[in-house]
């Protein structure tokens, strides 16, 4: 499976801060970068007796270094705030391509804490009664809590989902 970067639409132009946003954490995570602060810190360092160890040359590296990692901060929230969008939105089209699949399953980052919380407990209590009775070399009672599972999954979208996915649950129902 090969990895493409796809570039963005010919007609589509960044704004300058992200695209500012995204050249510098690319730069800030390359090993020539690490190799350059590395030196400076090295460079520093070995200054140190030139200039007595005083208080101006301590406050040089503690200041250079409080305002870079300050501003890194925020460019590579940016950064990670679109990904995380776009991870998101190709989740959410397979999500809602893939028969079977809930599209109440989609935007599940909007939920809060405690919300995400239940239904991975709920999923995951399932998931390890289906195990153990697989490792039980049960077939049945592992297929009925995979049934089970399955149950949890299209609650929601008996609770009222799309129209599409009404029908999509009736087509899987309808398969087996």
């Amino acid at each position: 499976m090969s990895i493409r970067k796809q570039a963005p639409a010919k007609n589509h132009r960044q704004s300058l801060f992200t695209w500012f946003a995204n050249h510098t954490a690319r730069a800030a995570g390359h090993p020539a970068t690490f190799v350059a602060a590395v030196l400076i810190i090295l460079g520093w360092a070995v200054s140190g007796p030139i200039f007595g160890f005083s208080d101006t040359w301590q406050l040089i590296i503690n200041t250079s270094t409080t305002i870079v990692t300050f501003l890194m901060v925020f460019l590579i929230q940016n950064t990670q705030n679109r990904d995380s969008t776009a991870m998101h939105l190709k989740l959410d089209e397979i999500i809602f391509a893939l028969d079977g699949a809930h599209n109440t399953l989609m935007n599940l980052e909007d939920l809060e804490d405690k919300d995400l919380q239940k239904i991975q407990q709920r999923f995951k209590a399932l998931a390890e009664k289906a195990q153990d009775a697989l490792e039980d070399e049960d077939m049945e009672a592992a297929a009925e809590h995979i049934d089970k599972l399955a149950a949890v999954k299209s609650e929601p979208a008996k609770q009222g989902g799309s129209a599409r996915t009404k029908k999509r649950a009736e087509r899987n129902r309808k398969r087996g």
